[in-house]
């Protein structure tokens, strides 16, 4: 039986994320990457000014550390607006649709 520990570990982390243009997303991604615990990232941008830019990251792994990834993204010069998304457990599941959902998508 597995310890309660190991249930709570965090395998997927979606973060909303506004940072300056340097640096890419690109090495912004291999920071990510390269940390313990993590085995995929995935870096979206979603929207661009003179400035800054939105992007959206995706982290998946056995055992994500949300203070590293908090860490690399605030040495990078960035600041997390929200969690959008974390999965955890012994494995992952992929969000359930709702009548809800189709009502949102439908309104959209």
């Amino acid at each position: 039986m597995e310890s309660e520990q190991e249930l709570s570990k965090v395998r997927r982390l979606v973060l909303d994320v506004l940072k300056p243009h340097q640096p890419t997303i690109l090495d912004l991604a291999v920071k990510l990457g390269d940390l313990d615990g993590v085995e995929g990232t995935d870096v979206v941008l979603n929207e661009i000014d003179n400035k800054v830019e939105n992007i959206k990251i995706t982290l998946q792994g056995p055992h994500i550390n949300f203070d590293e990834v908090a860490a690399v993204v605030q040495e990078s010069g960035g600041s997390i607006h929200s969690i959008d998304k974390v999965s955890t457990g012994r494995e992952l599941i992929e969000e359930a649709n709702t009548p809800q959902d189709i009502t949102a998508r439908w309104m959209r």
